[in-house]
């Protein structure tokens, strides 16, 4: 094993992570002119099985290649690089998201979880400081946060997107790293500014907080990726003249990506109570879990018209905790699998 690279032993045999960030990693590998299938043989990870997106893999042979990377680059800053190409590759569920979100703050509430769309790496948590927020970096294992090259990743995917969010961008005031200050700190002052510090208990970024209240660029997803169904028209069916029903779907598709829409959240984001809602739902012949259910099985179909979303990626938008929910509740609403709707 390298110098410095992490204790197999340590890490939990049935930690896992997807093919994406592997894909990713090999992607730069391969920019870098270094024989990918070499060093994925060498990490024990078969090619072959890369290009199913839910298989996955066992973690320690995902970290096990990154440390192969960077020592056969001999480039310190590998975390980095990999970390923009995971931002620009991220940029289509950010895009989404940013459909549903008002403000920088709606998008924290908001923020993808690193183990639904990697796995069992670790987890980005926001924290107050004073007049700063704090964007800490918590691998699952604490020792990879001693590493360069997973923090380093973590935080350039994260100020990447920061950057790209708002109408103003947020910019990184402070930021924070686990690992000995490197004697070339160039590429990090270029990413993060030059208010770094080494050697602290976590990998952080810091932004003032007032960029909470940063209004998210309107994007323009009205229209489906053929032209041909304006994602505005799945609910064509309603009564337009309906306002309660229209203003409950949408607001549904607003909090979905949390994971918990429940019918007390709704009714107090139409101003009504509960009781009210379910009477009015009930007059319509109808409830709140079918509504539920019929966003979500219209959105679904929605988003796997557009290719650049991963399956992972829209079981995250729809609300589900993995994959494998969202595949066996697409079957019932359509008799077949998500891969296989896409695929005909």
């Amino acid at each position: 094993m390298a110098s410095g690279a992490i204790t197999e032993q340590l890490i939990d045999p049935n930690w896992t992570v997807f093919a994406a960030p592997i894909n990713t990693l090999l992607q730069v590998i391969d920019q870098q002119g270094l024989d990918g299938q070499a060093l994925l043989a060498s990490a024990g990870l078969d090619a072959t099985e890369l290009t199913i997106p839910d298989r996955r893999f066992p973690v320690n042979s995902y970290y096990r290649l990154f440390q192969l990377a960077a020592d056969a680059t001999n480039n310190p800053d590998i975390g980095l690089i990999v970390g923009r190409i995971t931002y620009l590759k991220g940029l289509n569920i950010q895009l989404y998201l940013a459909t549903v979100c008002r403000s920088f703050k709606d998008y924290l509430n908001l923020m993808p979880s690193q183990y639904k769309l990697r796995g069992d790496i670790g987890q980005i948590t926001t924290y107050r400081e004073g007049d700063l927020i704090e964007l800490r970096w918590e691998p699952l294992m604490p020792e990879t946060g001693r590493k360069r090259f997973i923090s380093d990743e973590m935080l350039s995917a994260s100020a990447g997107i920061f950057n790209s969010l708002c109408v103003r961008p947020v910019q990184v005031v402070r930021a924070h790293f686990t690992y000995a200050q490197p004697t070339d700190v160039s590429y990090l002052e270029d990413i993060f500014g030059r208010n770094l510090s080494f050697g602290q208990a976590y990998s952080s970024l810091f932004f003032d907080r007032e960029a909470l209240g940063f209004p998210m660029i309107k994007q323009e997803y009205q229209e489906g990726p053929d032209q041909e169904r304006p994602f505005r028209d799945f609910f064509e069916g309603d009564d337009p003249a309906d306002q309660l029903l229209a203003n409950l779907k949408q607001s549904i598709l607003q909090y979905l990506p949390e994971g918990e829409v429940t019918i007390d959240k709704l009714a107090s984001k139409l101003n009504i109570s509960r009781r009210t809602l379910q009477r009015r739902l009930s007059d319509r012949d109808t409830n709140f879990l079918n509504i539920l259910q019929e966003v979500r099985s219209k959105v679904a179909l929605r988003y796997l018209s557009d290719s650049r979303l991963g399956i992972t990626e829209i079981a995250f938008l729809l609300g589900y905790g993995d994959q494998g929910s969202f595949s066996s509740a697409f079957k019932s609403w359509h008799g077949v699998s998500p891969r296989d709707y896409r695929r005909k």
